[in-house]
């Protein structure tokens, strides 16, 4: 019986080897947007865990501050009367770079532009960029 546990024992722990291989990544604090970041990084399933300890990390995500454009009220109404009313929400933009932490390179970019009102332009910017660190971490 004895004999018998511990294959047992090790086939039921492999599942956890092969998260063990997973790259790690620490999103560096930026008033609030690498909350969003890390629910966009779940969200599209991006191959990589995040942790909350630097020094546990493969990579670091950096991003810029978050840059709003708002459109003025005056703005928008001028807008609507003399043209059309199609594209007169805030804009928003936000870069991003990731750093592999054990020799400080830069390994991927990213900058994303949108066009959303109010706080639907952070999580649809995370998104944006969660899907296309997900595209560069399946290419490496």
């Amino acid at each position: 019986m004895k004999k018998c546990g511990l294959p047992l024992l090790l086939l039921a722990s492999l599942p956890c080897l092969g998260q063990l291989s997973r790259p790690t990544v620490y999103l560096e604090p930026q008033n609030g947007f690498e909350t969003y970041l890390a629910a966009a990084i779940a969200k599209k399933g991006v191959p990589i865990d995040v942790v909350t300890d630097q020094a546990k990390a493969t990579y670091v995500l950096k991003s810029a501050p978050i840059e709003i454009k708002q459109e003025s009220t005056g703005g928008k109404i001028a807008r609507c009367l003399f043209a059309y009313c199609a594209g007169i929400e805030d804009k928003g933009n936000v870069s991003v770079q990731l750093i592999e932490t054990s020799s400080t390179k830069m390994l991927w970019a990213y900058s994303v532009n949108k066009q959303r009102g109010g706080s639907k332009n952070e999580q649809s910017m995370a998104e944006a960029v969660a899907k296309h660190f997900k595209e560069f971490l399946e290419k490496k």
